[in-house]
């Protein structure tokens, strides 16, 4: 059985978040989450919601919320601001305290957005917000840009999806891969960080690999109309679509056994 995830879309309804030129900050973290959850479910993590609409809850209610859900891990997605605009820029990952796999999990997804452009502004500690306080799981917020940031809007807006791979392979590559469970307890009530450790080595079968993107795009459509779990992994300027995270190496053995039997040119990669 897979992990469960609970994303959470900061603000919502009355409660726009921090907003900037008409650009709301509800709207922003709704459209990301569903994206993250959406490569989540493809790569065999549970994923439950706090939100999927433009509803309004408090925060002790997202707290509830998730606790009653009984999942592994709790990531809460907002935008960041300042007050004057376009002068700070960058991304950050707030947890209760800066220890155990929540710190890890927010490290992971802090360097792999670094790589698309955003300054990695580090993991920062607050403890008195109730969505860290109140989860009963691992839990941590990612600030995903400033949106009163000019730099940080295009990176949303021209790799937006670049982003939420980025966010779901930083969750998967701290829980140790989507399609195998990996024993251990994780619920360090933010408080104990006593977890077990993690197999973080991930097995992926790669597909394609390209300079234009568009190439790309087109091998994942054509891999999920057909089934297969399909993302875009950008490493030295090269566009590599690669299928499932398995931390068990005889199933990416499986999984590329059947695309090579379709008549895909694949390798293993970790």
């Amino acid at each position: 059985m897979a992990y469960t995830v609970i994303l959470d879309a900061g603000h919502g309804g009355s409660d726009f978040g921090a907003t900037y030129n008409g650009r709301k900050e509800k709207d922003d973290t709704l459209r990301l989450v569903m994206e993250i959850g959406r490569i989540l479910q493809e790569n065999c993590v549970n994923v439950e919601y706090t939100r999927t609409t433009d509803v309004y809850n408090t925060p002790y209610e997202k707290a509830v919320i998730a606790n009653n859900s009984d999942a592994d891990f709790f990531v809460s997605i907002h935008r960041n601001a300042y007050t004057v605009p376009n002068t700070t820029s960058g991304v950050e990952t707030l947890v209760y305290n800066d220890n155990g796999i929540k710190a890890e999990m927010a490290r992971n997804i802090n360097s792999r957005l670094s790589r698309l452009g955003f300054i990695n502004r580090g993991v920062i500690e607050r403890p008195n917000l109730v969505v860290l306080k109140r989860t009963r799981m691992p839990a941590i917020l990612v600030e995903a840009g400033f949106i009163d940031s000019d730099k940080d809007n295009t990176l949303f807006d021209e790799r937006f999806d670049e982003i939420a791979m980025a966010i779901a392979m930083g969750i998967i590559e701290t829980i140790g891969g989507g399609c195998d469970k990996i024993e251990g307890s994780f619920n360090d009530n933010n408080h104990n960080n006593n977890q077990s450790e993690v197999n973080r080595k991930l097995y992926r079968v790669q597909v394609g690999a390209y300079r234009n993107k568009e190439y790309a795009d087109e091998l994942v459509n054509e891999l999920k109309d057909e089934g297969y779990p399909a993302f875009i992994v950008l490493e030295n300027g090269l566009y590599k679509v690669q299928s499932g995270a398995f931390a068990v190496l005889d199933n990416a053995v499986r999984m590329e056994d059947k695309l090579r039997r379709a008549g895909y040119n694949t390798f293993i990669t970790t």
